[in-house]
């Protein structure tokens, strides 16, 4: 008898030694190995001139207790400080590439740098701080990183590994969402947004921005480009999301955009210009091409104070400017496009210059309801005092 229980004891022993062999414990980890190619691109924005980024590596997490080390894979250690507003137009930077056990890995941590590389920003002068940006008005603002992601920013993002293939991912900075402008701590944030694309059904919508001046076509340099999502029936914060962004090139006006297929709606505005959309319906693995011609408009400033009541210093607000469009002559009504965004910290200020028409501001912040300012009308050379208090 006691040698049937040794027997049966060593039976399930083997089993779950086989198991586990197998991927059948805490990690999904399985036989065989593949490649994982990690590049940077940006949805970017035309508020300020440069925004430049420290990273120090890319980790993924291979199942199991995230909250140990050993459960990590480093796979990129580029330690370089990246100008976000030169990816653009496909513009893609390498930061590693690493062979990884093929199987299932749940989520990746970007750690940010806290010293810049040795290289020169575009003013030719030494990286004065790790993460920083430089403002219409040439001016420097340090970018500080909230303690509670100085371990990382943790990128929830599953994705699979398959025996002697290669899994190319982009991590697609927005920088647009990613700074927050300073509020009562007197200090610029950074707090990344950062989506993770698969280039597998990867489509590219390719084009041109213009206009007229004297009678001429011109072309648009650094005309914002955005892929923006639309849905009614969402909550209101959600009901227009942008996918996507990219800058009109400073040579030719063109612009290129990868995007995953969908519905969208592409947006095309710059400073001084009314913006235009049209709807694109994006099919796997296709090129599609879009030209627009703004029409030059007068502009006018939407300003005020920002006050998240009983709340960090460091909670910011989203405020979203949308105006009403038709993006697709063949449906009857209007969409609404977002022109412009930015995040305010709480008991800061902002100022926005935005083409003549009317508005309806959306405010949105963690944990609080979102507001609705309908009816905001910017006139030209105007300007629109619009004080936000969340509570």
């Amino acid at each position: 008898m006691k040698v049937l229980k040794f027997s049966s004891w060593i039976i399930l022993f083997l089993f779950a030694l086989m198991m586990t062999a197998c991927g059948g414990g805490s990690s999904s980890v399985s036989d065989g190995t593949g490649t994982l190619s990690l590049s940077l691109t940006d949805a970017t924005t035309d508020e300020y001139k440069a925004v430049y980024v420290t990273i120090k590596e890319v980790w993924v997490h291979m199942g199991g207790n995230e909250k140990k080390d050993s459960n990590w894979e480093v796979v990129a250690s580029p330690d370089e400080t990246y100008n976000l507003l030169d990816l653009v137009n496909g513009v893609r930077e390498d930061l590693g590439i690493s062979d990884l056990p093929a199987g299932h890995y749940t989520q990746m941590r970007l750690i940010i740098g806290d010293r810049p590389d040795n290289g020169f920003n575009f003013m030719s002068e030494k990286h004065p701080y790790a993460n920083y940006i430089i403002n219409i008005s040439d001016n420097y603002h340090e970018l500080k990183i909230p303690s509670g992601l100085q371990t990382g920013i943790k990128i929830v993002n599953g994705f699979d590994i398959n025996a002697n293939e290669t899994t190319e991912l982009i991590l697609d900075f927005d920088a647009s969402r990613s700074i927050v402008m300073a509020g009562a701590s007197g200090q610029w944030l950074l707090k990344p947004t950062i989506k993770v694309l698969d280039t597998r059904d990867d489509s590219i919508v390719r084009g041109t921005v213009t206009s007229f001046a004297g009678g001429t076509e011109v072309l648009l340099k650094r005309a914002l480009v955005s892929a923006q999502e639309y849905d009614s029936v969402a909550d209101v914060k959600d009901q227009v999301l942008i996918q996507t962004s990219t800058l009109t090139d400073i040579y030719d006006g063109k612009y290129s955009i990868f995007i995953q297929p969908g519905q969208y709606n592409i947006v095309a505005y710059k400073n001084g210009y009314a913006p235009l959309c049209s709807k694109l319906d994006i099919e796997p693995d296709q090129e599609y091409s879009l030209n627009f011609t703004l029409l030059a408009t007068g502009t006018g400033t939407v300003s005020g104070n920002v006050e998240i009541l009983s709340s960090s210093p460091y909670q910011h607000v989203t405020l979203s400017f949308r105006q009403n469009a038709q993006c697709d002559p063949s449906t009857p009504g209007n969409q609404q496009i977002e022109v412009k965004s930015v995040n305010v910290a709480n008991l800061g200020s902002y100022s926005v210059i935005l083409p003549v028409g009317m508005y309806s501001v959306v405010a949105s912040t963690y944990g609080r309801t979102t507001q609705v300012f309908p009816n905001t009308d910017v006139v030209s050379s105007g300007n629109k005092q619009l004080d936000i208090i969340v509570d």
